[in-house]
């Protein structure tokens, strides 16, 4: 591991005073601008009480208003500061696929479905698909979908089993690539012919960054004969790799990112109206824009783009890959491949950073409740990962193998939720809040407007107390700039585009709301308040800070950006 953490030492020359993550060194992650810039124009409009007589004049709902059910009853009973405001993923696999199990998880809270297409045929994924979409249909649950692609990665096609199964000490494995009729014992099949080049005998067969540990005893072509050191969990597809002499064994195979089968299965998600894709081994922006330009020819739904950070070379490229994707999932399990696994906390936690600077959504994934694949409890150590993600400000967990294979992905999902409201809430009475020194985004006036105007309405929402942000947005832009700078308070973000409202289920702290915006801002206003009024989901003595963004139409000729405050009466 020497050599490999000679290759981190340029990752871990991060600042830890103040800013944290200054710079990845050779990386190519440059230095972040810090400190705040002058206030751009905007009006501010004082405490306002909306009360009975606008609520008279204003018109009946022309069309439905909708928040997803699991949202509606946690704030009906919980309040506005109850709401979890971190993201939950739960990844679909066989062991919950059925739709009794997929609405326990929606129950549960999962905000988004991950559909991991290394496992399961399309029809498969078809059928869930379908099934979370009549969920969301019938029963007015919001969960998201994701295609996790499969990626240009050597993995197991085959190891013997249909399900995980338990490799002992001492135990003779073959690994091959060639095809096998039905499935042998103790013989794992490759995905990539050349799979062994450059493989000696002595060398380790790591699989799935330690979940199992081979040692090579014999090689005949291309196959190797392999003796089973460290006994564990093998998993169905897992990924292996090389290492000699406690270092990775790197080999230059010229895999591309997108797979043929990677594309399939991308023209498969669009035809069935996925939302997100998560692009697997992204090593440079280059992936993840042809991705994108490939998308917006293909489909006339906006679908979302997540890069995968998982090899070193993607460390390199941090912050190019973070500003071409439309967000970012921190795989550990892959990483922790590829980097000592000393360095993962500190580079999940500068990642994290790095993505709130550039304003970008952020995943943690990868063994955050391993134990509750066999277990019903996790262990102590992971709980206190997962507050440490919560506490970092991560947008997002996601669950793996805990939901997609293991007996308890309701209670796994259920210790993330209550896991991530209890460190929230502590964050919040303890005032430990982590204020983010500002990187400016937006370039023209109008953006950097906007941008300013967020800023300075998260600090009026905390120092005022209010109870909720409410926030009218077309494409999402202004509530994931509100979301960035982590209020107290939840953000609820009224829109009347369904791809808005799936994309926002990946925000921090953000309740899409479906309305039926109009040009008119204060009309908005007082009829999306007397809906929630309706539904009890407001109350009198309720204060909420409003921010509009108006664009110039016929009857507002003028661009319009407002903060207000308003208490409902």
């Amino acid at each position: 591991m020497a050599a490999a953490a000679r290759d981190l030492s340029l990752v871990s020359q991060f600042c830890v005073a103040g800013s944290r993550l200054a710079a990845l060194g050779k990386c190519g992650v440059h230095l972040l601008k810090k400190g705040r810039r002058g206030n751009a124009g905007f009006k501010v409009r004082a405490a306002v009480q909306l009360g009975s007589e606008s609520e008279k004049a204003t018109k009946p709902l022309e069309k439905t208003f909708g928040m997803d059910v699991v949202s509606e009853v946690g704030l009906r009973e919980k309040g506005f500061m109850g709401l979890r405001k971190t993201k939950l993923f739960g990844t679909i696999g066989p062991a919950c696929s059925s739709l009794n199990d997929l609405e326990k998880l929606a129950l549960a809270g999962m905000n988004v479905a991950r559909l991991n297409m290394c496992h399961g045929s399309r029809d498969w994924h078809r059928d869930v698909i379908r099934k979370i979409k009549m969920l969301n249909e019938d029963k007015g649950f919001s969960i998201s979908l994701m295609i996790d692609t499969e990626g240009s990665q050597i993995h197991v096609v085959d190891h013997g089993a249909p399900s995980s199964l338990k490799v002992e000490e001492d135990s003779i494995w073959l690994f091959t690539a060639k095809n096998i009729e039905g499935s042998r014992p103790f013989t794992v099949q490759a995905n990539y012919g050349r799979f062994s080049e450059g493989i000696e005998v002595g060398d380790e067969v790591v699989i799935d960054g330690g979940m199992a540990c081979f040692v090579v005893v014999e090689k005949t072509g291309n196959d190797l004969h392999c003796k089973c050191i460290d006994p564990g969990l093998f998993l169905p597809g897992a990924k292996f790799s090389f290492w000699r002499d406690g270092k990775l064994v790197r080999r230059n195979h010229k895999l591309p990112t997108l797979s043929t089968k990677d594309w399939a299965d991308i023209d498969f998600g669009i035809s069935e109206g996925v939302d997100f894709f998560a692009l697997s081994f992204v090593n440079h922006a280059d992936s993840v824009q042809h991705l994108k330009n490939y998308l917006s020819t293909k489909s006339t739904k906006s679908i979302k783009v997540l890069a995968k950070i998982e090899s070193l070379e993607s460390l390199h490229n941090l912050k190019e890959i973070v500003q071409a994707s439309d967000g970012i999932m921190v795989a550990r399990g892959d990483l922790g491949v590829e980097i000592p696994l000393e360095q993962i906390p500190t580079v999940q936690e500068d990642i994290i950073y790095i993505c709130r600077q550039l304003n970008k959504p952020v995943i943690v994934a990868s063994q955050l409740l391993e134990s509750m694949v066999e277990y019903p409890t996790p262990t102590r150590a992971e709980v206190a990962d997962v507050s440490e993600a919560v506490r970092q400000y991560a947008d997002a967990l996601m669950l793996s193998g805990e939901s997609a294979i293991g007996s308890y992905g309701q209670k796994a999902l259920a210790v993330l939720d209550m896991t991530s409201t209890r460190i929230e809430s502590w964050a919040r009475e303890e005032n430990r809040q982590s204020l983010l020194n500002h990187y400016q985004l937006g370039v023209s006036l109008p953006d950097r407007t906007a941008e300013q105007m967020c800023n300075c309405a998260v600090e009026m929402a905390n120092n005022l107390g209010v109870d909720a942000i409410f926030v009218y947005t077309k494409h999402g832009y202004m509530a994931s700039l509100l979301s960035r700078n982590r209020p107290n308070p939840p953000i609820f973000a009224f829109t009347k585009d369904e791809s808005t409202i799936m994309a926002l289920n990946l925000n921090w702290g953000v309740v899409p709301f479906q309305v039926d915006l109009s040009d008119d801002a204060e009309s908005n206003i007082s009829k999306s308040i007397k809906f929630m009024k309706s539904r009890g989901l407001i109350m009198h003595g309720d204060v909420v800070l409003v921010v509009s963004d108006v664009a110039p139409t016929r009857v507002t000729p003028m661009a319009s950006q407002s903060i207000q405050v308003k208490t409902i009466v």
